[in-house]
């Protein structure tokens, strides 16, 4: 199973992101939990950790992209 991964709100009066390092690649394993890659908001630079384990399928961000919250940016695949 596929899932997509958005990019996080984490905060009720962000409307945006930056992503700004992946920390992992199509092809690569993934553990829940584990750091995926790393966004900023309003001047905070945080990790995202995966909710999901499986394999990075494909990262539809490119690093240094603005895009807003609840925008697919990482399909990882479960199975």
């Amino acid at each position: 199973m596929a899932t997509e991964i958005l990019m996080p709100q984490w905060a009720m009066t962000l409307t945006e992101g930056t992503l700004v390092r992946w920390l992992k690649a199509p092809g690569d394993q993934i553990a829940k939990d584990e750091g995926l890659c790393e966004i900023e908001e309003a001047k905070v630079v945080d990790t995202l950790e995966s909710p999901v384990s499986g394999t990075v399928v494909s990262l539809l961000v490119e690093e240094g992209e603005t895009v807003p919250v609840q925008t697919p940016i990482c399909i990882i695949d479960e199975g």
